[in-house]
């Protein structure tokens, strides 16, 4: 390897990416990751080549939307309400003050 590319494998297939030497290590635990998600889906559904790529791709997307928008929640919808409910208790807990 030298300091302008990486040599990678991804199911036994070499492969020579540009990297950086900063991006190195990242770029190694992702190559890591990938080729775990491709062996993983590709034992699962049987798939090879074009399909399973593609198969892959759609997985770590899903996944990552997931992630992004907070595990299935709708993050800033969820954090609106929460506003409107801690208002709402504000409102109610300052009234329950002046009883006292």
């Amino acid at each position: 390897m030298s300091a302008d590319h990486l040599d990678m494998m991804l199911l036994g297939k070499e492969y020579r990416i540009s990297c950086t030497p900063e991006s190195r290590d990242e770029l190694l635990a992702t190559v890591a990751f990938l080729d775990d998600k491709l062996r993983e889906i590709g034992a699962r559904t049987g798939s090879s080549g074009e399909k399973l790529a593609v198969m892959t791709a759609l997985n770590i997307a899903h996944e990552f939307l997931l992630h992004q928008r907070g595990n299935g929640f709708d993050m800033p919808g969820m954090k609106r309400r929460i506003g409107l409910m801690k208002a709402r208790l504000d409102g109610v807990l300052g009234q329950q003050d002046k009883l006292f």
